[in-house]
């Protein structure tokens, strides 16, 4: 059985034996395959990735020379098999497919977490929700393809799947906080923050678990750090949302924990030499 990990370190494998070339473009060609697997890649996307405009005379030649290296180390992996290397990497409709399980694409795996987790979250489920995001999330190694030459077709797929982690991890953290686990989440959200110092959800995210924890100083002090990036980056205004919850933690009142990420808000930022109330 093929098993394929594109989420982190990037690797191919049948049964126990691995078919990932070491050579950067013939592993250019395998990655794009294998996150379209079972999906038929073009020849020219592939010849894209990897020469992008400036394609050689021989390209489509070179192309063809790769897939013959793929199938000879998938021939290799196979060994005494009956499924033969073009069964697995096929010739099709002027592109080639390569035969994968979904369940066995650990991205398409975490697709499929992700689709049920959301589904869950949105019925108000938040256990079911936060098991299954936290599945989803826990198949990644790293960041994408860590370890492969990235040309301009991958760069998109790695740039989506990079979104949607952080957006299957915040709507994660939000079931966490449904489930009243506000405490644990801070260390968590206090990292997050950091790193993404101008994601306003994971800034409401972390001023609500403070909040609710008893840490009302630290959620203002989340926020004039958020504020002051946004300020000092792009010369805007936290949103209203934001203002909001600023609002409530310091008069102290109450407020609903639920659904700080929300994946229909779009955000409508305000420069930061426009007036504007606290909501």
């Amino acid at each position: 059985m093929t098993d394929i990990t594109v989420l982190g370190p990037f690797t191919a494998t049948y049964g126990q034996s691995s078919f990932a070339p070491s050579a950067t473009k013939p592993r250019q060609v395998l990655a794009l395959l294998a996150l379209q697997a079972d999906r038929v890649v073009p020849a020219s996307t592939l010849m894209e990735e990897i020469w992008g405009e400036e394609l050689p005379r021989s390209a489509a030649t070179t192309l063809q020379t790769y897939i013959l290296q793929l199938r000879r180390k998938l021939a290799t992996a196979l060994k005494r098999d009956a499924v033969t290397a073009k069964n697995v990497l096929v010739t099709q409709h002027g592109g080639y497919v390569l035969r994968a399980c979904p369940e066995r694409v650990d991205a398409q795996e975490f697709e499929k977490l992700a689709a049920s987790g959301g589904k869950a979250f949105e019925a108000g489920d938040d256990l079911t929700a936060s098991r299954l995001l936290g599945q989803a999330i826990a198949l990644w190694r790293g960041p994408a393809l860590m370890d492969v030459k990235v040309g301009r077709v991958l760069e998109l797929d790695v740039v989506g799947l990079e979104e949607k982690r952080l957006t299957v991890l915040a709507q994660r953290i939000d079931a966490d906080l449904g489930l009243g686990r506000h405490a644990e989440l801070v260390p968590e959200l206090s990292v997050l923050a950091a790193q993404h110092p101008m994601h306003e959800t994971f800034c409401a995210q972390l001023m609500t678990a403070l909040y609710r924890s008893g840490g009302a100083w630290r959620a203002l002090e989340a926020y004039q750090r958020l504020r002051s990036a946004l300020v000092t980056e792009l010369g805007l205004e936290p949103s209203q949302r934001l203002k909001r919850l600023h609002q409530a933690v310091l008069v102290g009142e109450e407020f609903s924990d639920r659904r700080s990420f929300d994946p229909s808000h779009h955000r409508t930022a305000t420069p930061s030499n426009s007036r504007t109330s606290a909501a």
